[in-house]
């Protein structure tokens, strides 16, 4: 009897030890860490790994060493059976070693490209004998195929082994890792890896001609729960990528943050404003090219009072990503423009993941920290530019006081909160703005 009872008293010992041990290593996993690189920023946490490039601004090539580029080959040098790249451009030869060295290992290496951005700057160096990378792809005979039309391949991921996906805004070139403001994320889930995959196989097709943008097969939303996380995977431009965007920033309680190279989609535009006049802070930072022309939403959000800027780099600005609450994180290649919706071949993530969110509005801060407001006449107002940010006023500010009142009796804030309660005859030309007497832009 006495002996049973130990017995008993040591199963139950050893079942908690075991307990605390598991929670523990759960605990582990769930605990953030840096990681680190000699020229860029990452961090990592249970499944996912994010990395930020670092660019000082040099034109030197000797400086350009210890990126975030080397974090990408060590999953690489470690793949085993299959390797699946879709790259719209490509001149990073370390890269593109460890691409050569896994298939001469056995991995099964696969690529789609873009036809311009890849091949056709391939074959141009190849007519005035230079130097290009993707010419080793071609020695080797690994296998790929281009998109062969006007619009872009824009992705940049890799599918490693079936099991990982790297994914972002980088693209695998020398500018992309070393001149360019860009992130890098490694997602490691099957079921994200399978979502990725059947994009790939849709466009690698029958190793000759596959099917690419607005005719390609769309697919259902592929929205995952990785370890407790929310992660919702879309491909444009056969699915409509811009609703579930849209519908993502709408929720946005507290704050708004994004960085962007390209953004003229009038949609996302007003949406931001109409966050804004809610009582949401919004600040964004704009690729300096092209940010005050005519068809960029840097003027309209500026004009309204919203914090934007002009970024710093002397090279460019490439992230497309907005941080919504500081819990949640939309990037991929997917620009915030009609062709990137309607036209290219493209990939995004949603991904709730407050410490994820965390390593962005670092990277934020860092890019937010070297820009600059426009100047001068840089940006034409038609209106004079509110001298108070629109989420500084008092909470009666956001409200309608009345759904059947006309322009000339509210002010902009409550403008838009009339306009979200059915007040349409606010918005007379329908783009989305209210009371343009009383908004002004």
């Amino acid at each position: 009897m006495i002996q049973r009872r130990l017995l008993l008293f040591v199963l139950l010992f050893t079942t908690i030890l075991i307990n605390i041990t598991l929670l523990n290593a759960q605990s582990d996993e769930d605990e953030v860490e840096i990681i680190e690189v000699e020229q860029g920023f990452g961090a990592e946490k249970g499944f996912w790994q994010v990395f930020f490039t670092a660019p000082t601004g040099s034109r030197d090539s000797a400086d350009y060493v210890g990126g975030i580029d080397l974090q990408l080959i060590a999953d690489i040098e470690n793949a085993r059976g299959t390797l699946d790249i879709a790259a719209f451009e490509w001149n990073n030869p370390l890269i593109t070693e460890a691409v050569v060295d896994a298939h001469e290992r056995g991995v099964q290496v696969r690529m789609v490209v873009d036809d311009e951005h890849v091949l056709e700057e391939y074959e141009d160096a190849e007519l005035f004998d230079e130097e290009a990378p993707f010419g080793d792809i071609v020695d080797a005979d690994i296998l790929f195929v281009d998109d062969d039309r006007g619009a872009l391949m824009h992705n940049k991921f890799m599918i490693i082994d079936g099991s990982v996906v790297w994914m972002g805004s980088m693209n695998y070139t020398i500018n992309g890792t070393y001149r360019n403001n860009n992130n890098m994320l490694s997602i490691r889930s099957r079921r994200v890896a399978e979502a990725y995959q059947v994009e790939f196989d849709e466009m690698f097709g029958d190793g000759e001609e596959g099917e690419f943008g607005p005719t390609s097969p769309e697919n259902d939303t592929n929205a995952f729960n990785v370890d407790g996380t929310s992660v919702q995977v879309f491909f444009a431009s056969e699915n409509d990528v811009i609703t579930p965007l849209i519908e993502t920033l709408l929720t946005a309680e507290e704050s708004i943050h994004f960085m962007t190279f390209s953004f003229t989609r009038d949609d996302i535009g007003v949406a931001l404003i109409d966050r804004a006049y809610s009582g949401v802070e919004v600040q964004g930072i704009f690729e300096t090219r092209g940010s005050q022309t005519a068809f960029s939403e840097m003027p309209r959000g500026y004009c309204a009072g919203l914090d934007y800027r002009q970024d710093g780099n002397p090279f460019t600005l490439h992230h497309k990503v907005f941080i919504i609450d500081e819990t949640t994180v939309i990037t991929g290649s997917f620009n915030f423009s009609d062709n990137a919706t309607e036209s290219n071949d493209e990939n995004m993530v949603i991904i709730e993941d407050a410490d994820l969110a965390v390593q962005f509005m670092a990277e934020f801060e860092r890019v937010w920290e070297t820009g600059e407001y426009p100047e001068g006449d840089d940006v034409v107002c038609d209106n004079a530019r509110p001298n108070t940010s629109p989420w500084d006023g008092r909470a009666s500010d956001f409200t309608c006081p009345d759904t059947s009142a006309t322009c000339g009796d509210l002010t902009c804030a409550q403008a838009f909160a009339c306009l979200r309660e059915g007040n349409t005859r606010l918005d007379g030309d329908g783009d989305g703005v209210p009371c343009a007497s009383v908004c002004g832009f």
